[in-house]
C-alpha cells in the first residue's frame, strides 16, 4: 500500500488538533470546548480511516484484476471488516 501525501497531511492536521486539546487542557478551558476539539479530532480521523481503507480497497482490486485473480467480495468484505473494527 502506498500512502499518498493527502493521507500524511490529514494525520499531520490531526496531530495539530490533539496539541491544540493538550494546550486546552493545561489552559484549563471549559469542559465543552476540550470535547467538541477531541469530536472533531475523532471526526477527521474516522475520515482519513475511510480514505485510507478505500485507497487500498482500490489499489487491491485493480491489482486483481490485472492478475486476472479477481476476487472482489473477499476485498470487500475485508474492507468492511476494517471499518467495522475501526468502530
Amino acid at each position: 500500500m502506498e500512502y499518498t501525501q493527502e493521507m500524511k497531511n490529514r494525520l499531520k492536521r490531526i496531530e495539530g488538533q490533539v496539541r491544540g486539546v493538550l494546550r486546552m487542557l493545561e489552559e484549563e478551558k471549559e469542559c465543552k470546548d476540550v470535547i467538541t476539539q477531541l469530536s472533531a479530532a475523532r471526526s477527521a480521523i474516522d475520515r482519513t480511516i475511510g480514505v485510507i481503507v478505500g485507497t487500498n480497497l482500490e489499489q487491491c482490486l485493480r491489482d486483481q484484476i490485472e492478475k486476472g485473480e479477481y476476487e472482489g467480495q473477499n476485498l470487500v468484505q475485508e474492507a468492511v471488516n476494517l471499518l467495522v473494527k475501526s468502530r
